[in-house]
């Protein structure tokens, strides 16, 4: 029995308990929601039914202790006041970590958004180490912390977001020097921003973009610096960025809600103004999550103008759509039939699809490492590697300018897979080396890297022909399928995402095991793989 009613899961798979807690406050019904940090099935039910033994003692206990607000806003101001004169004292002492203010970004980024209720990542770092400290600090007791969960939450996000606000503007003091008389050092002055209320929109986007960019990898560059161009587009450049307002930003939320997809690549609309292309009727619009990478791309750009003296407020935070319901082209992995008949005229070719070796290889490829369709089709002969008699590719961005990887986690060494060496992969290599790329017949795209023809001839003429072509069956469904399978032969879930480049998470997984897994392990986990 799992007690199914009281469990569900977040959109990462977690198991979450919940359960009904006495009615403390008047005309109001509150429950426990307790993250139980699977994602089996078997566990969380074992976790749930103890959970409910403990839940039914707590329900007869109508002496459950309770918080006012003002109580709980003054332990959680006094937690973050303390833990923000620890690390002024460590910036004095040391300074600031080279990646320091890229990790507290994203960290913020979590915050707002879970205070949005768009987002549980946010409760990952806050269960971490926030709120075991804080409950030690404050000494809230466990029947207060199951009644007050939601609301402690909820106040610890406000108060880490507004913390890590402060870090990063300490950070971004370290990089000035005041010479004013009097002023003292950098560290207590304010950092050198210019403070004008006629600044034009564009020239503090450039400065926003100039500044953000030595952080940005060349594609999210290139991606944010498109939203905002919608931004100035909806504005004018001319705009004087003190002018706008909370009503303007709404004004500009309201339109990309009905800005078409692909805008910029379909001839009927990639020549239309931004006012006009979105009257056009036909066209798909833009999804919730585009819409949202928009917001928060002008929440960043107006949080870092209102820190410089450019704006008077911070705009378009909390103002995300609510997500879409799950689409019916979202990616899904393929099953087993299908991965056999896909396997079989691959190496086989019974029906001629496959003419380039480069088609067939970067197709074994993604179906055998899980590797994104890039990394694959951007591959160097040297990139083939072996070590201690294992196999593997070094999927990296080092050698050549044009190469890139997603993330630093997508920085790894995959094995080979048994069948890749099986059916002659290496043969493959030592037949391109004469070359510098293993396959140099992929051209690179400044918009899709080297992927886009590999890509093209899977989704448009290899799966169609095979006949199991649907929308949410793509080459990068591979990946999907990688996942699955080597998650249903039970590998741990840490060793298939180092297998495919996913971040691992958790204290254990980045502080205790930061060095990841050997070569033999992977190889055994991507060996239990099975087309």
């Amino acid at each position: 029995m799992m007690l199914s009613s009281y469990l569900s899961t977040s959109r990462h798979g977690v198991f979450y308990f919940r359960w009904p807690l006495p009615h403390v406050y008047t005309g109001s019904r509150r429950t426990l929601r307790l993250s139980l940090q699977t994602k089996c099935p078997y566990e969380a039910g074992d976790f749930a039914r103890y959970l409910a033994l403990c839940g039914k003692s707590l329900k007869e206990n109508r002496a459950l202790a309770t918080l006012r607000h003002d109580e709980i806003r003054s332990f959680v101001k006094e937690y973050f006041k303390r833990s923000l004169e620890k690390y002024r004292n460590s910036l004095g002492q040391k300074g600031a970590h080279d990646r320091a203010q890229v990790a507290l970004t994203d960290e913020l980024k979590f915050h707002i958004e879970g205070l949005d209720g768009f987002d549980d990542v946010s409760d990952q770092y806050l269960d971490d180490r926030i709120v075991p400290e804080f409950r030690a600090f404050a000494k809230i007791s466990d029947a207060t912390w199951s009644a007050e969960e939601p609301r402690l939450r909820t106040e610890l996000r406000r108060g880490r977001r507004d913390v890590l606000v402060a870090m990063l503007r300490d950070i971004e003091q370290l990089d000035h020097y005041s010479f004013a008389e009097g002023t003292g050092d950098a560290s207590t002055s304010a950092p050198v921003a210019h403070s004008d209320a006629s600044a034009r929109l564009d020239d503090v986007v450039n400065d926003f973009v100039s500044e953000m960019s030595r952080q940005w990898a060349p594609k999210t560059v290139k991606q944010n610096s498109a939203y905002l161009g919608v931004m100035l587009e909806f504005f004018g450049t001319d705009k004087v960025l003190a002018e706008i307002d909370k009503k303007d930003a709404s004004e500009l939320k309201k339109l990309l809600q009905m800005l078409p997809a692909s805008r910029n690549t379909k001839p009927a609309l990639k020549d239309l103004p931004l006012l006009e292309v979105v009257k056009v009727e036909g066209h798909q619009r833009i999804s919730p999550k585009t819409i949202n990478s928009h917001i928060q791309m002008f929440a960043s750009f107006f949080d870092w103008a209102q820190r410089h003296g450019y704006a008077e407020e911070k705009l378009f935070a909390g103002m995300k759509v609510a997500k879409a319901k799950k689409s019916p082209n979202q990616r899904r992995p393929f099953s087993s039939d299908q991965t056999q008949k896909m396997y079989v005229e691959l190496t086989r070719n019974g029906s001629g699809l496959v003419r380039k070796e480069s088609h067939k290889w970067g197709m074994l490829l993604g179906m055998y490492t899980g590797a994104r369709l890039n990394e694959i089709c951007q591959l160097h002969i040297a990139d083939v590697q072996q070590q201690d008699g294992i196999w593997f590719l070094n999927i990296t961005d080092d050698g050549d300018e044009t190469k890139s990887i997603k993330s630093e986690a997508g920085k790894r060494k995959v094995p080979l897979h048994s069948k890749l060496i099986e059916d002659g992969f290496l043969e493959f290599v030592e037949s391109r080396k004469s070359g510098e790329r293993l396959f140099p017949d992929y051209s690179f795209n400044v918009n899709g890297g080297y992927g886009r023809n590999l890509g093209r001839w899977c989704n448009e003429s290899f799966l169609p022909k095979l006949e199991i072509k649907t929308p949410s069956l793509v080459f990068h469904s591979l990946r999907h399928t990688m996942v699955t399978r080597l998650g249903q032969a039970n590998v741990a879930e840490p060793i298939y995402q180092c297998i495919v480049g996913h971040a691992r998470s958790g204290v254990t997984q980045e502080v205790y095991l930061k060095e990841g897994f050997t070569l033999g392990q992977l190889k055994d986990a991507i060996d239990r793989y099975t087309a």
